[in-house]
């Protein structure tokens, strides 16, 4: 099973020293790592996003998407049941391992079903 990491930033402005930091602590074995051109929008939907397609192509049933918190995924209530529809039905894990929803295993219980994902 893989380990997938998604990185984006919302400008050119901006770096991913600060994701690179925190998946360094976390010590994520043998990451594949998807980054965003500085230049995609933040404000395409998540699964328009270039380098998020490409991950989702390369996911097998039982991979794990790696992410430093939820924004650098989505932006909204919408793109989140949005995911993790997708998510659920590729059989992806989310781990988020930082702010808002780091605690929580959104793909363990799908949100929209209740059902559980199959292992």
């Amino acid at each position: 099973m893989a380990n997938l990491v998604y990185k984006r930033v919302s400008t050119d402005q901006q770096s991913t020293a600060r994701q690179d930091l925190v998946l360094e602590e976390v010590g994520i074995e043998d990451p594949v790592v998807f980054e965003e051109d500085p230049a995609t929008s933040s404000r395409l939907h998540p699964l328009q996003r270039p380098k998020f397609r490409e991950l989702l192509s390369y996911a097998r049933p039982g991979d794990t998407v790696h992410i430093t918190e939820m924004f650098r995924l989505v932006r909204g209530t919408g793109h989140i049941l949005d995911v993790l529809d997708v998510l659920h039905r590729d059989r992806l894990a989310l781990h988020i391992h930082d702010g808002a929803f780091s605690a929580m295993d959104l793909t363990a219980r799908h949100p929209r079903t209740a059902s559980c994902c199959p292992p």
